[in-house]
């Protein structure tokens, strides 16, 4: 039986551990398949509070790791591939394994959708971005490419126009799903340039570590070109890492987990923390934030039933 199991152990995760391990909880991490979260694919960061050198994402998440392991954390391999959420305590399978907890911090995040290119694949952290706050300042002076045609990708064009000489935005379709006024924006920034009924085939060059232009194939006609840009990032979309919970925690239409306040779901005991809720900002610093509210939250739960 577990005071606490935390399920995730990216910047969310880890925090909540941290703050659960002080509290003498001695919590459970459950690292999930992409042990680190999102933070692993990426190279600096350099807007974390604390390093003004900036830090390697995956050293990040590893120093929170060890900060977590050593206030009493211990972290297990593997995936929740079921949970029970009827009644408490609450009930998770990682493969044949069952496990028992008296709170819950659902931190498992959320997934960047990718094109499945795998010369892209092999660029994410090196020109291949799912996210322009993270990563657009390192591309400042120089050429970018932005793919999608929703209010995420007219947002991540603008913002990448504070860094980049020219912001492309490629799109499958000749109309935006994006909203009237996102558009709008977008359209009177002068550094945007617009690439529609057009698709990413291939992005160059994997041997180089390094972006030096995309495919692209048109839709109508199938004739294709190289796009010479030195970074791709991808505004097509997340999905949050909740459909085990589909049916038992209160989802919107999405998948993120709606919030009754602080950290709380529909589920007393169930607490959730970043991206699984967060569907605004996405970054490594609320993230945390929301871990440590998830294991405060939890902490005073189980301090009122002792």
């Amino acid at each position: 039986m577990h005071n606490i199991i935390v399920i995730g152990s990216g910047c969310a995760g880890n925090t909540a551990a941290i703050y659960a391990a002080r509290a003498s909880l001695e919590p459970l991490v459950v690292e999930g398949l992409e042990a680190g979260g999102q933070l692993t694919l990426t190279t600096d960061v350099e807007n974390f509070p604390g390093f003004p050198e900036g830090i390697m994402g995956p050293d990040l998440v590893e120093r929170m790791k060890q900060q977590a392991q050593r206030f009493g954390a211990t972290y297990k391999q593997g995936e929740v591939t079921r949970a029970d959420l009827s009644s408490r305590p609450f009930k998770l399978w990682i493969g044949d394994q069952e496990l028992e907890t008296k709170t819950l911090v659902v931190a498992s995040g959320a997934s960047a959708r990718w094109l499945g290119l795998d010369s892209e694949q092999a660029l994410i952290g090196h020109g291949v971005s799912s996210c322009a706050t993270c990563d657009g300042f390192f591309f400042r002076g120089q050429p970018v490419t932005v793919v999608g045609g929703g209010d995420s990708a007219m947002e991540e064009a603008l913002f990448l126009t504070k860094f980049a000489t020219e912001v492309a935005v490629v799109h499958r379709r000749e109309a935006f799903r994006a909203s009237k006024i996102m558009l709008d924006r977008a359209r009177a920034n002068d550094k945007i340039r617009w690439i529609t009924n057009a698709a990413v085939t291939a992005v160059e060059d994997p041997d180089a570590r390094s972006v030096k232009n995309v495919r692209l194939r048109s839709t109508v006609d199938s004739k294709e070109w190289d796009h010479p840009t030195n970074a791709l990032f991808l505004a097509i979309g997340h999905i949050p890492n909740t459909e085990i919970f589909r049916g038992q925690l209160d989802l919107d239409d999405q998948g993120y987990i709606v919030s009754y306040g602080g950290a709380r779901t529909n589920i007393p005991g169930v607490f959730h923390a970043g991206d699984v809720q967060d569907r605004v900002y996405r970054q490594a610093i609320t993230a945390a934030g929301a871990g440590c509210m998830a294991a405060i939250e939890a902490e005073r739960l189980l301090e009122s039933e002792e």
